[in-house]
């Protein structure tokens, strides 16, 4: 199979985004990259510590730069931060270089995958829960412009997650090339 273009994973937080993308990177045997770990590499500091010291705006301004980077570096698979493809501009650009790819989780598999991790800012909140509501009800609308929507299921492993990803791709042969139907 012959990536050609960055596959990028969107979607809430807790969808899979970081685990099925190193997986398909693997498969596809092509670089994985992560933006939020290329944000804290270079800032020297948590997620958290950069929306605790210079909020939210900075922050979404900082990924966008790091996003637009790592499109333009060889094809491989590239998660973002569930909050990036809220951005116009990031969605156009994800849209115009790569592939964006919505793993799309329901809010009962999303809260047992996020819930006992205390290193998500947004969901530090007297209710997470409601919180994690209020956010997958905001962003699904932009997530459903993905340019390919993958069903995240409770009962699937990563390699299941990952090997629908790959079918998915392999209906765009701009993006996969030599992929089995």
């Amino acid at each position: 199979m012959r990536l050609h273009k960055t596959v990028v994973m969107v979607g809430m937080m807790g969808a899979g985004k970081t685990a099925v993308g190193k997986e398909l990177a693997r498969v596809l045997r092509v670089p994985f990259l992560d933006s939020d770990e290329e944000i804290v590499a270079a800032a020297q500091m948590s997620i958290a510590e950069i929306f605790d010291r210079d909020g939210e705006a900075f922050f979404r301004a900082r990924e966008s730069e790091v996003i637009t980077r790592l499109l333009r570096g060889p094809p491989g698979v590239l998660s973002v931060g569930g909050g990036a493809y809220l951005c116009p501009q990031t969605r156009a650009r994800i849209s115009a270089e790569g592939v964006a790819v919505w793993l799309k989780a329901d809010l009962d598999l999303l809260w047992s995958r996020v819930r006992h991790k205390g290193t998500r800012p947004l969901l530090k909140t007297a209710n997470p829960r409601a919180t994690l509501a209020e956010l997958l009800e905001a962003r699904a609308p932009h997530y459903a412009q993905a340019d390919l929507v993958v069903q995240v299921m409770p009962g699937y492993a990563i390699a299941d997650t990952a090997r629908a990803v790959v079918a998915a791709l392999a209906e765009r042969t701009d993006v996969l090339e030599g992929a089995a139907r």
